[in-house]
């Protein structure tokens, strides 16, 4: 099983679908090559360099962590089931309250039509929050069969920078 990067204050906790098998196989989150999660941090300014999937563990450094809303990794995320979203479901729930992060940043709008139940999802911060005291952040999905250009995805990420004059409000 893929781990997780978490820690508790973290000023971002990036959740993606699920493992796709080359992350499984690599122990790595967003290891696809086609996959720019890295490439976008870096050109949005939420990392000083593009970091290799094998430094994952190194967004800990940034105030940033990594988990999924699915633990089972899939060619895709058509594969998942609705039961892996019930149990997934729950288990991100109990995360994100343990851990607190400031920012829930959901790498894809199905990840938070998934956990949310929501149906109409704006790119940026949601009106109404899934946990108190944790602002929601939707993003665009970082793979490379997402049609929008590196330049599109990352004026979406940009809006993510937390301050201290912005933590509470999540606003940019």
């Amino acid at each position: 099983m893929l781990p997780d990067h978490l820690e508790y204050n973290l000023k971002i906790l990036f959740i993606g679908f699920n493992p796709g098998l080359q992350s499984e196989a690599e122990g790595h989150h967003y290891a696809n090559p086609t996959n720019r999660f890295y490439a976008i941090l870096k050109e949005a300014g939420l990392t000083d360099r593009k970091l290799l999937p094998e430094e994952d563990h190194k967004l800990i450094d940034y105030g940033y962590g990594l988990t999924n809303i699915v633990d089972r990794p899939t060619r895709g995320a058509a594969d998942l089931t609705s039961e892996d979203y019930t149990i997934g479901r729950k288990r991100l729930l109990d995360k994100i309250r343990t851990y607190k992060p400031l920012v829930n940043c959901y790498v894809g709008k199905g990840v938070y039509q998934k956990f949310s139940g929501v149906k109409k999802v704006n790119w940026g911060y949601q009106p109404i929050d899934q946990v108190e005291g944790v602002r929601d952040f939707v993003a665009p999905s970082t793979s490379g069969l997402v049609r929008m250009t590196l330049e599109e995805l990352t004026e979406i990420y940009r809006h993510l920078h937390v301050t201290k004059e912005n933590e509470k409000l999540g606003e940019s």
